[in-house]
């Protein structure tokens, strides 16, 4: 008997003995920087002189390690060897199943600041955000573990039939193809792996391609722990040849994305057509994003408001799908919250994340991100008012840095508080009342995360009803969803209305069989 879930502690950096050991964790990335990573496919690794760089958003110049472009030839090798490994894979115990992830999670924690410190040179997480993606990816596993094994058997549900004996037993569903985004690099495609084999299901990994060193080195915790050959297969390379060929081919039984709102329809569309030689409907999980808003109405503890606003829209430098990009504040409070919000964030201390626990705002994660957000900026400064930032910042190692920014008097229709921008851009919006400010959250085409401010018991009762989104947190900020406590996963253009961290997750990644026999 597994003892109940509990989640992974996070790291206080104001001890110094922490902050020795995170660097120390550094240093040892750091002496590692370079290094050539293959493909994996079947248990043997595949390295290819046409290969990638990953590398350092505060420093581009500086090689976090070179990976190989898989073709769509590796993709059918791959899916192969996931379908014969599946062939046994599904028939072993699931207590063993949950033994191979529960041993991933255990080394995981033991080697947690090296996990982080990858994601602070790789993505240019913050220390305090690393380690929250860490402690996540930990939690993931020992959550789904838990879950799977409680699941597999449920017999118990049924009503009795004599004089039949009756069992119902949620069995995998075979290859999937997995496709994480690098946002929450080690946290999500953890999770996503460990769900989909816990379940039974073999695996083709494809990372994404701005972080594929922290993928690559959970990926070793299962092969380490001699899990069968195949059941886990890693590819990198382009999106469009390698995820492509992974969500088309017949052979793939389910795909689990988590991405941009046009590929995550793009793999919606492509999986519902029938290849020669598919004998199934693919499953599609898919996490698209959100235009997440915080409402604040003028009974609200406008502190703890102003503080949620700032956390909610430029931790990670914005680049969460939980992000809360848009608050909306009624016009009694407008003024004061804005006011404060621009204080708040004119604070956040930023530069490179490797330079210490005290950095509060990275750098953007590439080139296109920069071009993106950029343009965002620019349509902003026609549609509102610019409060805060609105440019690039030069930094040593000439990293890709952008000032956090804020505009001002937003109207709720225009494409800065419609569109998800994806970095450090908040727009704040004046409502006329609450009743207003509830049809503004409402107006965009996702249904992720949101906030609401008030010390009106009845207007947060309204919005546990009328606010639609997938995850609402009142009188609190709109991000960091914890694994078994906030089941995390949204409604409407923000994807498949999946709940990662729940407890009918794993049901996505199996399908039930009844067996009745006549005694």
């Amino acid at each position: 008997m597994l003892p109940a879930f509990r989640n992974e502690a996070l790291t206080d950096f104001t001890v110094p003995a922490h902050v020795a050991a995170f660097q120390t964790a550094l240093d040892l990335i750091r002496s590692e920087l370079g290094k050539t990573y293959p493909l994996v496919i079947g248990g043997e690794a595949v390295y290819r002189d046409d290969v990638f760089p990953s590398v350092n958003p505060s420093r581009p110049d500086e090689v976090v390690g070179y990976f190989a472009n898989a073709t769509a030839d590796h993709v059918n090798r791959a899916v192969e060897a996931a379908a014969e490994a599946f062939r046994t894979w599904q028939y072993v115990d699931v207590d063993e199943r949950a033994r191979y992830v529960l041993r991933a999670a255990a080394e995981m924690r033991r080697r947690k600041h090296e996990f982080s410190a990858v994601m602070v040179l790789e993505v240019g997480k913050s220390w305090v955000e690393a380690d929250a993606d860490t402690a996540e990816a930990i939690d993931f596993l020992e959550y789904y573990a838990r879950q799977m094994v409680a699941l597999a058997d449920s017999s118990d549900r049924l009503a009795p039939n004599p004089p039949e004996q009756l069992s119902l037993r949620y069995i995998p569903l075979g290859v999937g193809a997995i496709i994480p985004p690098w946002n929450f690099p080690c946290a999500i495609p953890t999770g996503m792996v460990g769900s989909a084999l816990v379940a039974g299901n073999s695996a083709v990994f494809k990372p994404a391609e701005q972080s594929p060193l922290v993928a690559y080195k959970m990926c070793q915790l299962f092969w380490e722990n001699r899990l069968p050959p195949g059941v886990l297969n890693y590819l990198t390379g382009p999106g469009d040849v390698v995820g492509g060929r992974m969500v088309e081919h017949p052979g793939t039984r389910f795909i689990n994305f988590t991405g941009s709102r046009e590929v995550g329809t793009a793999i919606y569309a492509q999986a519902a057509q029938m290849q020669p030689g598919q004998k199934w409907l693919k499953r599609a999980i898919l996490e698209m994003g959100g235009k997440d808003a915080v409402v604040v109405d003028e009974t609200a503890d406008l502190e703890a408001a102003a503080q949620g606003i700032v956390a909610s829209a430029f931790g990670f430098q914005g680049q969460k799908c939980s992000a809360g990009s848009r608050a909306i504040i009624v016009d009694e409070v407008y003024d004061t919250v804005a006011q404060r919000v621009v204080d708040l964030a004119n604070r956040l201390q930023m530069g490179a994340p490797d330079d210490g626990p005290g950095v509060d705002l990275g750098p953007v994660i590439d080139p296109d991100a920069v071009q993106k957000i950029l343009a965002y900026i620019d349509i902003g400064k026609q549609e509102g008012e610019l409060l805060l930032g609105g440019e690039p910042v030069q930094m040593a190692g000439d990293g890709y840095f952008i000032q956090p920014t804020i505009f001002g008097n937003v109207p709720g229709d225009a494409r800065v508080a419609q569109e998800e921008i994806f970095g450090p851009v908040l727009t704040l919006i004046r409502a006329r009342d609450y009743d207003d400010a509830l049809a503004i959250a409402n107006s965009t085409e996702y249904g992720l995360t949101g906030a609401v401010f008030s010390r009106d018991t009845a207007r947060l009762e309204r919005a546990r009803h009328e606010f639609h989104v997938g995850n609402l947190y009142l009188n609190r900020k709109c991000t960091g969803a914890l694994v078994g406590v906030h089941p995390f996963g949204g409604f409407n253009m923000s994807g498949t209305d999946s709940k990662a961290g729940g407890p009918d997750y794993l049901l996505l990644f199996t399908q039930a069989k009844s067996v009745a026999e006549r005694l």
